[in-house]
């Protein structure tokens, strides 16, 4: 039996890209192939704007919900819904896996072959988007685990051309670490299913509170490392630089500004909608690890000599806001953790894009072989750097400053039961990351961009890639300018005055 007002939308935003990753190969010819993904990319992204404006209108209730029994002597259905907080990273899903396939269409990697690499991305979109819309735990689990292959094979296949060996390490690492994050979130959603009886999430979080506080406190635990691995949380992180600097540019684009999504994700969908009880206790353990990811990223960050690994290890701090915003447990966290998600997926995908496109100039990415100058050598590239880097350090105006303060603003005045002065300590100690994270973007731009030029004339943007970097660098100005783009819910809006 299928029920649903809007059956057929959710389901082409995940089917659309896995059907066409099965069918789009057979054209052979790659140019093809990748022009062909990108049509249907295109129209994925459209549908998914659309969903967008639906849920706005809905002001935060789920729409576009349908629901199919799927394994029914399990009681697993194929239960689909979007709301405030997935649809955002849905969008954003769909807009990444545009712009690399737009990326791809000229610029390949060296070592494999492009029409199995496109059909990869279809099925990490189809998987991701899936994940984002799941309202039945195990759909939400396969479908989590659907990107860990084709994401292993992205890393291990069309990373590095020079260190074979070294990419199927970072690979192997990332599936190692991922796939044991994901046995204790599946013991976590077994627990829920022994204690009310359901997958089903809507009814989870309506039958949450008759849960015993203790078992709700081990189920919050598992989630929290299970999601933290994927995340990755601090101490958990170690598989993410490796990962990003052995992957092809399109991986580390999809890694940051998808994959790494889906752990908050969880956490937030989880945490406050299904074990509020048992988090409000181990929220502090999290925000804990989510100020030291903060400081150990941008201490990390200034030691590295590589641009593209001190990206990498700003994922780590700039996931450690969203981690510390989430453990605030309350609506402005929630916002907070949301639109830091968001902008950190626009801010980080530019930067690998822009890395990506000087390390294919000088051929690779270490501070340096890519030289001084960069402003003379390729005036358009360091300046589409420059804008990155400063909307990564939160510079007012673009995106990432407002997804830091209002994690600052939420640590402030987090949940009443949450120990208030922790909270303070909290703050402070993220004030003192965003001061770390503004001195190593600083002195990479001055290594990179400033000063006189080391080496010959690198060449500057080209159409291709203005095509797939300007969406990205206008919504970096929207978020940043319009920042009510995101924080349109009524109920979040009526949180953001934050009083202590």
């Amino acid at each position: 039996m299928i029920s649903a007002s809007s059956f057929g939308g959710l389901e082409f935003l995940v089917a659309g890209p896995a059907v066409g990753a099965a069918l789009l190969p057979l054209l052979r010819d790659s140019r093809r192939v990748t022009q062909a993904a990108i049509g249907l990319a295109s129209a994925v992204l459209a549908v998914s704007i659309w969903m967008w404006v639906d849920v706005v209108s809905a002001d935060g209730a789920y729409v576009w919900q349908s629901n199919a029994s799927w394994i029914a002597a399990l009681d697993v259905h194929w239960r689909l819904g979007v709301d405030d907080l997935s649809a955002p990273l849905v969008v954003l899903t769909a807009l990444l896996t545009w712009c690399c396939l737009v990326a791809l269409l000229k610029r390949a990697p060296d070592c494999g072959g492009t029409s199995a690499l496109v059909g990869l991305i279809l099925v990490i979109e189809a998987g991701s988007i899936g994940t984002f819309v799941a309202l039945d735990l195990v759909l939400f689990f396969v479908l989590f685990e659907v990107v860990l292959i084709p994401m292993w094979f992205v890393i291990a296949a069309w990373g590095d051309p020079h260190d074979e060996p070294g990419r199927r390490r970072a690979a192997s690492r990332f599936l190692v670490v991922t796939v044991t994050g994901s046995a204790l979130m599946l013991v976590a959603f077994l627990l829920l299913r022994s204690e009310l009886g359901t997958f089903d999430l809507a009814a989870l979080t309506e039958r949450a509170r008759v849960i015993e506080s203790d078992r709700q406190i081990l189920i919050a635990v598992l989630l929290m490392v299970g999601f933290g691995a994927k995340i990755p949380m601090w101490p958990l992180h170690f598989w993410l630089p490796d990962a990003h600097s052995k992957a092809p540019t399109v991986g580390s684009v999809l890694l940051a500004g998808v994959l790494l999504k889906l752990g908050t994700y969880g956490l937030l969908r989880f945490w406050y909608d299904v074990v509020p009880v048992g988090a409000l206790e181990v929220a502090p353990y999290l925000g804990a690890l989510g100020v030291v990811g903060i400081v150990y990223g941008a201490l990390a960050c200034l030691a590295q000599p590589d641009l593209k690994r001190l990206i990498a290890y700003s994922s780590v701090g700039h996931m450690g806001f969203v981690a510390l915003a989430i453990s605030t447990m309350t609506p402005q966290g929630l916002a907070a953790a949301n639109f830091a998600n968001v902008a950190h997926g626009v801010i980080t995908a530019l930067l690998f894009f822009v890395v990506g496109a000087v390390k294919d100039r000088v051929g690779d990415s270490g501070f340096g072989v890519i030289g001084r100058g960069l402003y003379a050598r390729s005036p358009h590239l360091a300046a589409v750097l420059a804008v990155a880097a400063v909307a990564s350090l939160g510079l007012p105006g673009l995106a990432g400053f407002w997804g830091e303060m209002l994690t600052m603003l939420a640590a402030y005045s987090p949940h009443p039961d949450l120990p208030q002065t922790t909270y303070l300590v909290f703050m402070v100690l993220a004030g003192l990351g965003v001061v770390l994270t503004t001195v190593y973007f600083v002195v990479a731009v001055r290594k990179v961009c400033q000063g006189v030029p080391a080496s010959d004339a690198v060449t500057d943007v080209e159409a291709d890639e203005w095509v797939a970097w300007l969406p990205l660098v206008a919504l970096t100005v929207l978020l940043g300018l319009a920042p009510m783009v995101m924080l349109w819910s009524a109920d979040v809006v009526a949180a953001l005055p934050v009083t202590p």
